[in-house]
């Protein structure tokens, strides 16, 4: 595994399940249902950070005769995960806060309730900036879901934080209604996460720049006549791309081989490119 993507889901997990007794501990005590649900939240986010370990390692491996183009699918496995874990955990979200919107439940907001609150959001901004700087680096999708996930939980935690304010104000209805806001924005990330990913699995093609990006690195070969229809797909998160190239028909090929060989290493050079497959034309 590389280092700084091992070193990331090392402190993913750390960091979460850390976060989850923290802010049970903390909801218990108070008896708030934002507090509460913050803390399922972390819950989840352990069992997600589990998953994408697993699936970064596996998206190292090498290529096999059972996998020859490798295993980088695995990685968005695992933001498929985080995705139907945040949407799971969102919907029960919703179901405790209706629960205490039609029924009494004391809240009782103490300091450690403010503590545990203010040391998550810091915590969790500092995970969101680190894994988005990592997942900017590796390409990785499922280390990216984290940096997003990691986000999402500041702003679910500044929901919470402005619930147990509102308890402390006198508004007891502030509590389950920062759930209702909670559960929604776990929600809508899930199911930003769950799309990104079930495109990489689709092979979604590349933005229209990159298959631009690509056609002129073949056309900047010398020998190359013309580039006909350029073809790129996602495998997990890397490209694999189809590019026919239009070669002179006089010139022999053994000539014509390597054009297309120099090609290939031209756009292989491209960030995200995994592998380049060239087809000959002579015309």
């Amino acid at each position: 595994m590389r280092p700084s993507a091992f070193r990331a889901t090392v402190v993913n997990m750390a960091g979460n399940t850390l976060l989850f007794a923290l802010k049970l501990a903390a909801g218990l005590l108070s008896g708030s249902i934002a507090l509460l649900s913050d803390a399922f939240n972390s819950l989840t986010d352990m069992v997600s950070s589990a998953a994408v370990f697993i699936c970064v390692r596996i998206s190292e491996k090498e290529a096999d005769e059972g996998h020859p183009f490798g295993h980088s699918r695995a990685e968005p496995i695992a933001g498929i995960v985080v995705a139907v874990l945040a949407g799971i955990l969102g919907f029960e979200v919703i179901k405790a806060s209706v629960q205490r919107l039609v029924s009494d439940g004391e809240v009782r907001a103490g300091p450690f309730a403010f503590a545990a609150l203010a040391v998550t959001m810091a915590v969790k901004g500092a995970m969101a900036w680190y894994f988005r700087s990592v997942g900017r680096r590796t390409g990785s999708p499922a280390i990216t879901a984290s940096a997003a996930d990691s986000l999402c939980d500041v702003w679910v935690s500044a929901a919470a934080l402005t619930g147990i304010i509102g308890v402390r104000a006198g508004y007891p209805l502030l509590d389950p209604l920062a759930g209702l806001v909670i559960s929604g924005w776990i929600i809508y990330t899930g199911y930003s996460i769950g799309m990104e990913n079930i495109d990489y699995l689709m092979g979604k093609s590349p933005p229209r720049g990159m298959l631009e990006a690509i056609e002129h690195e073949a056309r900047s070969v010398d020998g190359v006549r013309d580039v006909g229809d350029v073809k790129a797909h996602y495998v997990g998160n890397f490209i694999h791309v189809e590019i026919p190239v239009k070669v002179d028909k006089d010139l022999s090929t053994l000539d014509s081989h390597e054009i297309g060989k120099r090609v290939e290493e031209a756009v292989d050079r491209i960030e995200a490119i995994e592998k380049a497959f060239i087809h000959i034309d002579p015309v």
